[in-house]
């Protein structure tokens, strides 16, 4: 056995020679997943990651041995796992801990990984050499290879890996191929690259759903309109239509909006909807995101038929974004359509839901319905919130419904619903522009007994409409104003 594990690593150089460590200047250094972080790892293996961070690269197999530490394939991984951020040492770790025990395919896979991370790429290749010899490798290494020469910006390198495979006994296959355009089209501006591989390899490995999707997903990255419209065609030459493809066609129609190219996005969505397919509810959430943000009402509610139609079901988060965008444009009557059509897909409005509406009715002066929807929202204890509460006393009071002004302010006065003293003094302002003096007088009183502030510019205002009234209005101003004073001591 310890034969077999010298043989593993003998092709593993102790300090790698004429290797560059310098990350390139347009890459941020790498933060790896540090042992001391970590909640599932044995204790052996936490024993040997700490022995690792401590002894210097020279001590370590001396002090491994000290520890008297016998590791098991699952230390071995773990400790790996955990030692990306000291590369040298790792290596050494693994040197010796092949003495006791034959590393695992998935340990030499991190072992490749690590190096690739890490830029050692003359080293990880020397591994997997190794790997090849005890038939070791699987296409699980080369996905391995691609993200570590695309996280390091060495594209031609991690095309020439993939050229190389079946040297290595793994096949090209369009996993391979799909491995490589998704560690390509995960770093930035960079999907020129992915296409040059993709227009290469094409016509040798047929391309699938996730391929399209792949380089879809890409374009929608760089929000490039023009070859996602491209590259989407090609895939319905190739491939046809399948309702299996929603990650494709969600990266497609989100491009599209994300470009302002909402009405052909529109026009697709039917065509795909004519061959039995539709994106999943990713692209509409994003879309109605988007669409929101730009206080679009005019494509929104096409896009929301369509989504309910299809057969999908929205949540809550999907139906307070529409509703919202309905009540910001002063469409009460989708705001209700939409508020009603909620349960029956399973999705129950919330304070949000039912304020948003109240604030829109309350700002368009829809008296009666205000009434009525301040019922319902009690009842379903979705109460208005309290500055909600406040606009609708004043609107209330303005447009000649007092009776539901006072309901109101019964609600906050007996719920401590702040702003308890702003709502209190717009009521009796608002009775008091209406002339109804004597319910003032009444209502002040109670606002007094339950110690609410009334602002002097209040009481200034029913002085100056009292005292025209007569003397015995004046004299319950008078009245009211003594009471008024000690309460301001």
């Amino acid at each position: 056995m310890e034969a077999i594990a010298e043989n593993h690593i003998t092709t593993f150089p102790t300090k790698p020679q004429n290797q560059p460590r310098s990350i390139p200047n347009n890459l941020q250094p790498q933060r790896f997943p540090s042992y001391l972080d970590a909640t599932d790892i044995s204790p052996r293996a936490r024993i040997l990651c700490d022995l690792l961070t401590r002894a210097s690269p020279h001590d370590i197999e001396s002090a491994l041995s000290s520890a008297g530490i016998t590791p098991t394939s699952e230390d071995i991984q773990q400790v790996l796992g955990f030692s990306y951020n000291h590369p040298s040492s790792a290596v050494k770790f693994f040197r010796w801990a092949g003495r006791f025990v034959k590393p695992s395919a998935y340990a030499w896979n991190i072992m490749v990984d690590l190096l690739g991370k890490n830029q050692s790429f003359e080293p990880m290749w020397d591994a997997m050499r190794s790997m090849k010899q005890e038939g070791l490798l699987s296409i699980a290494t080369f996905v391995s290879v691609f993200s570590s020469y695309c996280t390091a910006h060495r594209f031609s390198e991690a095309t020439m890996s993939f050229d190389v495979m079946d040297r290595y006994g793994v096949q090209q296959d369009v996993v391979a191929v799909n491995s490589l355009l998704s560690a390509i089209c995960c770093e930035d501006n960079h999907m020129s690259v992915a296409i040059e591989f993709f227009d290469r390899i094409k016509t040798k490995i047929p391309p699938d759903g996730d391929t399209f999707a792949i380089l879809l997903e890409g374009w929608e990255k760089e929000g490039n309109v023009a070859k996602a419209k491209n590259t989407f065609g090609e895939m319905v030459v190739r491939i046809g239509w399948s309702p299996k493809n929603i990650s494709a066609y969600d990266a497609f129609l989100t491009t599209l909006v994300r470009g302002s190219h909402v009405d052909e996005a529109i026009k697709f969505l039917q065509v795909m909807k004519g061959h039995n397919c539709l994106p999943g509810l990713k692209f509409f959430s994003n879309a109605f995101d988007i669409l929101v943000k730009q206080n679009d009402e005019t494509h929104i509610i096409p896009l929301w038929d369509t989504l309910v139609g299809g057969g999908l079901l929205p949540n809550l988060i999907m139906y307070n974004a529409v509703i919202g965008l309905a009540c910001n444009n002063n469409d009460v009557r989708n705001a209700f359509r939409f508020l009603d059509e909620m349960v029956f897909n399973g999705a129950f409005p919330d304070s949000l839901t039912y304020n948003m509406i109240f604030q829109c009715l309350v700002r368009n002066k829809r008296v009666r319905e205000v009434g009525r929807f301040f019922i319902e929202m009690i009842k379903n204890e979705c109460p208005p919130t309290g500055s909600n509460c406040v606009v609708a006393i004043k609107m209330l009071l303005e447009n000649d419904d007092p009776e539901m002004a006072i309901d109101i302010w019964n609600y906050m006065a007996e719920n401590c619903v702040s702003p308890l003293e702003e709502s209190s003094n717009e009521l009796l302002i608002g009775l008091v522009n209406l002339g109804r003096l004597v319910v003032v007088k009444t209502f002040a009183e109670k606002m007094l007994d339950k110690r609410i502030n009334i602002f002097d510019s209040t009481m200034e205002k029913l002085k100056n409409v009292f005292y025209k009234e007569g003397r015995s209005l004046r004299d319950k101003y008078d009245s009211l104003s003594r009471r008024w004073k000690t309460t301001q001591m």
